[in-house]
């Protein structure tokens, strides 16, 4: 690998070590082989090394899910499942794979703490906020992401980012409170369908008519 090449490994190894806030271009360079001015030739500034790294983290834990569910299907799911069954085999393979790349998404909740004093920082979630649609919806759906169409990607995409944004607090805060699959699917069954109907609040008697004077 080139020097630049070896930066950027660097400081993915340094956010699963040290995590966004701690790590420093020292850091950087001690886990890379390279030196300083590297940095700011290659990448301009250690923090444009750090959003590269990160989004460059993201994207590998969607590979490892994307391999592990190409080399072993999830249980249950065949040809005619449905949306349902296979969000929850889906997920639960999601879900599992969260406890391996917890360090960055660690790093990844550091980060996004800072993006109100980090114009760059935030321009950089909001650019890769489609693509991580897409991606986590042909994850889901079992379908190849360039398929995703952009009412599906908006719709559905963005409930699973919110999904995987609440994942990542939960398990900062307790990792043991992280709800399964299969309550994520029983909680939307509540809400949207199945669930028995509250019964109607019963009449309120007419207030008695006032004595008259």
């Amino acid at each position: 690998m080139g020097h630049r090449e070896d930066l950027l490994a660097g400081a993915k190894r340094c956010l699963e070590e040290k995590g966004w806030s701690r790590t420093t271009a020292r850091d950087i360079v001690a886990a890379s082989g390279a030196n300083l001015a590297s940095i700011g030739y290659h990448y301009g500034s250690k923090d444009a090394l750090m959003r590269e790294a990160l989004f460059a983290s993201m994207g590998d834990w969607a590979d490892d899910v994307q391999r592990s569910l190409e080399a072993d299907a999830p249980a249950g799911e065949g040809p005619d499942t449905g949306l349902r069954e296979r969000f929850e085999a889906r997920w639960t393979r999601v879900l599992e794979l969260f406890d391996k790349h917890q360090a960055v998404w660690r790093s990844q909740l550091e980060a996004i703490l800072q993006v109100q004093h980090d114009p760059e920082l935030r321009a950089a979630f909001g650019r890769a906020q489609p693509e991580g649609r897409q991606g986590l919806v042909g994850l889901i759906h079992g379908i190849d992401e360039r398929d995703v169409d952009e009412e599906t990607s908006r719709v559905m995409g963005s409930f699973y980012m919110t999904l995987v944004s609440g994942m990542v607090v939960q398990m900062a805060i307790d990792p043991d409170l992280m709800p399964s699959a299969h309550d994520l699917v029983e909680a939307m069954r509540r809400i949207v369908g199945d669930a028995p109907v509250a019964p109607a609040a019963p009449d309120t008697p007419d207030a008695p008519d006032a004595p008259a004077g």
